[in-house]
């Protein structure tokens, strides 16, 4: 089972630099799952954030397995990212 996660920042802020971070300790955490994963600056890239619905950042969006989940904040209540994603 591949997991497909997204994270949508804004720019060099302090919040998306905290879920940037935040983010990279999950992956590691499912290394013994395999992941894709993709770190989007909507600042660099607002197209992205048009194309997929993303209205706040940082934002971390599960493509699969299962249905898409959405995560919005700094990611640092684990326990929060862990429910909210279905992982």
């Amino acid at each position: 089972m591949k997991y497909i996660l997204k994270l949508y920042i804004s720019g060099k802020t302090e919040n998306s630099q905290k879920a940037v971070e935040n983010f990279q300790k999950l992956i590691r955490d499912l290394s013994a799952r395999e992941c894709e994963e993709e770190i989007i600056d909507i600042v660099e890239n607002p197209e992205a954030a048009v194309e997929n619905r993303i209205l706040a950042t940082p934002t971390l969006v599960k493509i699969s397995p299962g249905k898409e989940r959405r995560v919005v904040g700094d990611l640092s209540v684990r326990n929060q990212v862990l429910f909210g994603l279905d992982l």
